[in-house]
C-alpha cells in the first residue's frame, strides 16, 4: 500500500516477519543452492516490492519529461516527481528548505562544492574535515584546494575509542569556512557528536555539509532542528532505487549558491547574449531529471513510514551487537567500532591470518553477502595499518537468526583455515 504525505499511518514497531514479506530478492538462492543472507545493507539495501511497483507503475502509465509539456502525461509525471520532493521535505524535517535531485550522496557533495564552495571560498579560505570521511567527501574538497589554494584540515580520531578527537576540532575550526563532516561511519559505524560540531562550527562562523548517507536508514534526521547548512543523502541505502539522492539545503546557503551545470529546466530565459535561471531547486538540476527514479524514492519513504524508525535503529544496533559479541569469541579476529547506542549497524572485522577476500569468497559459497576492501575509505583503514576488512551491515529485514548462521559460518571458516 502506497500512502499520501497528507495521510502516512501512525508508526508501528518494526515487524522484522511483516517486513521480509515485500522484498522478493530474499527469497533467492545463491551459488549451489544456499539462500541469500543478505548482510551488505550500507552499500545497498534491497528494494520492497512497492518501490519497484511503483518505478514499473510510471514507466508503464505515466511516462513523460517534467516541467516541460501540458499533455496528460506529462501533468501526471510533474505531479508524482514534485510529491517525491514534498515528501522528502517532510519525512527529513525541511519543509522550509531547498531539496535539490542529484545522483547520490556522492553528486550531492560535489554540487556543494561547484555551486557553494567555488563561489564563496578563496585561497587561504579554511575546510575541516575528519579521517573518518568517505572518499566522496574527501576527494572533491581536495580538487577544491588545488585548484583554489584552500587549506584542508583533518581532525583525527582515537584508535582506540573509535571516536573524533573534539579538542582537536574545536581548534581545526576556528577562522574555518565549511566545515564536511560524516554523521555515522560505514567502516566503524561510530555516530559522531553532531550536535556539538553543529554548535561549534555555526560559533566559528563556518558552514556545515553532513554527509548522512549511513545515518538516514535508520535515523529520523530534521534537518531544520539539526541546525545543519547542507544535507547529503542517498536514496539506495534506505529502500529506494540506486542512481538518485538529494541535497538538503537551508534558504540563505541556497541564496549563495551559483548554477553548475546549465541546460534545460534551469534556465528561466535564454539569449545568445545572457541567460537568466531559475530561482528555485531547478537552478541546480539541469537536464531531463532522474523521474522514475524520484517516484520510487517517494515510494519508499511512504514504505517506510508505516515503521517506527527508533525500532529500526534498536533492532540493527542490536544485531550489530550480537555480532560482534559473537566474532570475539574467535582466536585473531578484530573489530574495529564501538557499536554503542547511537551508532549505526556495522560491523568491520579482520582475521589476523586469513585474508579478507578469502573469507568473503568462503562466506558467499555458504549464501552470505558480505562487503570486503577498504570501503572507500582508505585514509581512516591506514590509520589502523590495514588495506581493507570484512564488514556486515544490517537493515529492517535482517534476523537474529541469520546473525546466528553467519557466525557460526565464521568460526566454522577460520577454524578450517585460519
Amino acid at each position: 500500500m502506497v500512502w499520501s504525505i497528507d495521510d502516512w499511518p501512525g508508526p508501528i514497531a518494526l515487524s522484522v516477519e511483516d517486513a521480509r514479506k515485500d522484498f522478493p530478492i530474499l527469497q533467492r538462492k545463491v551459488g549451489d543452492g544456499k539462500k541469500l543472507i543478505y548482510l551488505d545493507n550500507a552499500a545497498t539495501t534491497q528494494k520492497p516490492q512497492q518501490v519497484i511497483d511503483a518505478m514499473s507503475e510510471y514507466y508503464r502509465n505515466n511516462n513523460s519529461n517534467v516541467h516541460r509539456a501540458a499533455h496528460t502525461l506529462a501533468s501526471e509525471a510533474t505531479t508524482a516527481y514534485e510529491e517525491s520532493r514534498l515528501k522528502l521535505k517532510h519525512w527529513f524535517g525541511a519543509t522550509q528548505s531547498r531539496l535539490v535531485f542529484t545522483s547520490g550522496t556522492t553528486e550531492s557533495i560535489n554540487l556543494a562544492a561547484h555551486a557553494w564552495a567555488r563561489t564563496n571560498l578563496a585561497e587561504g579560505d579554511v575546510i575541516v574535515l575528519t579521517e573518518m570521511e568517505h572518499h566522496a567527501d574527501i576527494v572533491p574538497w581536495q580538487m577544491l584546494a588545488k585548484e583554489r589554494g584552500v587549506e584542508l584540515r583533518w581532525t583525527p580520531f582515537d584508535l582506540e575509542t573509535f571516536e573524533l578527537d573534539m579538542d582537536a576540532f574545536a581548534i581545526a575550526v576556528k577562522g574555518a569556512k565549511l566545515v564536511a563532516c560524516v554523521h555515522t561511519s560505514n567502516v566503524l559505524g561510530v555516530r559522531n557528536p553532531i550536535e556539538e560540531i553543529i554548535h561549534l562550527t555555526h560559533e566559528a562562523g563556518a558552514k556545515l555539509i553532513l554527509d548522512a548517507a549511513q545515518a538516514a536508514p535508520h535515523d529520523r534526521l530534521y534537518f531544520e532542528e539539526l541546525g545543519v547548512d547542507m544535507l547529503a543523502i542517498s536514496a539506495h541505502k534506505m529502500g529506494g532505487p540506486t542512481g538518485i539522492g538529494a541535497l538538503i539545503i537551508n534558504e540563505s546557503t541556497f541564496q549563495q549558491m551559483k548554477p553548475f551545470m546549465g541546460g534545460g529546466d534551469m534556465i528561466r530565459e535564454v539569449h545568445l547574449d545572457h541567460s537568466t535561471y531559475q530561482e528555485n531547486e531547478h537552478m541546480l538540476e539541469a537536464g531531463t531529471p532522474k523521474i522514475a527514479e524520484a517516484i520510487g524514492w517517494g515510494a519508499a519513504i511512504d514504505w517506510m513510514a508505516q515503521w517506527d524508525i527508533d525500532s529500526i535503529h534498536q533492532h540493527g544496533l542490536y544485531l550489530a551487537q550480537k555480532t560482534v559479541a559473537g566474532l570475539r569469541k574467535i582466536p585473531g579476529m578484530k573489530i574495529y567500532g564501538r557499536h554503542a547506542e547511537g551508532d549505526g549497524a556495522v560491523v568491520s572485522f579482520l582475521h589476523d591470518s586469513l585474508h579478507a577476500n578469502d573469507l568473503a569468497a568462503f562466506l558467499d559459497a555458504r549464501g552470505f553477502a558480505i562487503r570486503t576492501g577498504h570501503h572507500c575509505a582508505q585514509p581512516l583503514l591506514r590509520k589502523f595499518n590495514i588495506a581493507a576488512t570484512n564488514r556486515v551491515s544490517y537493515w529492517l529485514y535482517n534476523t537474529e537468526h541469520e546473525v546466528d548462521k553467519f557466525i557460526t559460518a565464521v568460526t566454522e571458516i577460520c577454524n578450517k583455515y585460519a
